[in-house]
């Protein structure tokens, strides 16, 4: 018991000697500030302990923050995709309508050439036969069209009508094998047939000899004999000119001005002795086996 006393009582005197000792070092360093250095050599001591203690704390704020940041950076980036398509949707679209508007104020300037009446149409088939070029529009009996109706775009002639329905109308574009047209050369009247070869892009321009006085860049335009197609008008450039001392005519291939592998707006034209007219009274006129 005597023992176990003593125990306790040197216990307490220590505690009681540290709490002194402890009060008078707060005291003197409070006043006098003698244990600045050794607080921050201790300090500079302790940093690496707590930098290793607070690690993992800023480790998982860290992997969180670049969590949060990287998911963020998805959902932008996602967000971002959407939006750039969405853009470049309407970007085409608006691209669309302005190729569309041009083509139909290109179409407008070249009705003002024309003395006629004349009505916008579009293309709703195309004929994809061999050697067969012909087109479907929207413009029918509704409309007044008739057979050998002209058809032409903003750029030349195409074609003409040779079927009416009600709704619709087929075209014979001037370069199918069954379709001429009577023509001249704009630089110095001279006339000529033009003729289709079947190719998507070549006429044939007949009764020419070899000695005709025709040069590659001249422009073919209609002579409007058979009044039929619109007179001055642009049928297509001299592309070839092919002259055969055994041949007693040149042979000249001509590209048509008209776009018709593009055109998606064509003008139908009723001739000024047509305005009054529904349809064709006397049928089509030929010249040998096609049509003019």
């Amino acid at each position: 018991m005597s023992t176990l006393f003593l125990r306790s009582s040197s216990v307490n005197i220590r505690f009681g000697v540290f709490v002194v000792l402890s009060i008078m070092v707060m005291f003197v360093d409070h006043n006098q500030g003698h244990l600045k250095i050794i607080r921050s050599a201790l300090s500079t001591l302790v940093y690496p302990l707590q930098y290793i203690v607070n690690l993992p704390v800023e480790a998982a704020e860290w992997v969180s923050v670049s969590l949060a940041t990287h998911n963020n950076l998805l959902e932008e980036n996602d967000r971002l995709k959407r939006d750039h398509l969405l853009l470049n949707s309407k970007l085409q679209r608006y691209e669309i309508l302005e190729s569309e508007n041009q083509r139909l104020r290109n179409l407008l300037e070249s009705s003002f050439r024309l003395n006629d009446r004349v009505l916008v149409a579009e293309l709703v088939a195309v004929e994809l036969q061999s050697f067969r070029r012909q087109i479907v529009i929207n413009k029918g009996q509704r409309e007044g069209a008739y057979d050998g109706q002209p058809i032409v775009d903003a750029a030349g002639i195409m074609g003409q009508v040779i079927h009416v329905g009600p709704f619709s109308s087929t075209v014979l574009l001037i370069t199918d094998p069954n379709h001429a047209l009577p023509v001249q050369v704009n630089r110095n009247g001279l006339r000529a047939i033009a003729v289709g070869t079947g190719q998507r892009n070549k006429l044939l321009l007949e009764n020419l000899t070899n000695n005709a006085d025709i040069r590659v860049g001249d422009l073919i335009i209609s002579s409007g004999l058979g009044q039929r197609f619109p007179s001055g008008y642009p049928v297509g450039q001299i592309e070839k000119v092919t002259r055969d001392p055994g041949e007693v005519f040149a042979k000249v291939l001509i590209k048509p001005s008209a776009l018709l592998s593009q055109s998606r707006e064509v003008l139908m034209v009723w001739p000024y002795k047509n305005i009054n007219e529904t349809k064709s009274t006397t049928g089509n006129e030929t010249i040998g086996d096609k049509i003019e």
